[in-house]
């Protein structure tokens, strides 16, 4: 298990500073991350946020299940981990 929460069905306009306040009420939080659009800036709908530790992280999705956020109900799971971008070559393959 790791620390790093992804939130789905955002609202475009919630921000990093939103999400913040909100899971700090849950514990303490070490980053957030809302997912934007590379050329318009725009927000994807979704992001990320890592708490301080693995227990902040579980107290976190408990208290904030079935949460809105600006009219929309927030899609809350512990974050997979990241992979290669599809295309990349394998750092490790000679």
């Amino acid at each position: 298990m790791n620390a790093r929460i992804y939130i789905g069905n955002l609202h475009f306009e919630v921000g990093e500073t939103a999400l913040r306040g909100l899971f700090e009420q849950a514990g303490a939080v070490r980053s957030v991350e809302v997912i934007k659009d590379r050329w318009t800036g725009v927000s994807r709908g979704f992001g990320f946020v890592e708490m301080a530790t693995e227990a902040d992280a579980q107290a976190a999705l408990v208290a904030l299940a079935g949460i809105e956020i600006m009219g929309r109900p927030a899609r809350l799971a512990i974050a997979r981990p990241r992979t290669a971008p599809l295309g990349a070559s394998d750092p490790c393959a000679d």
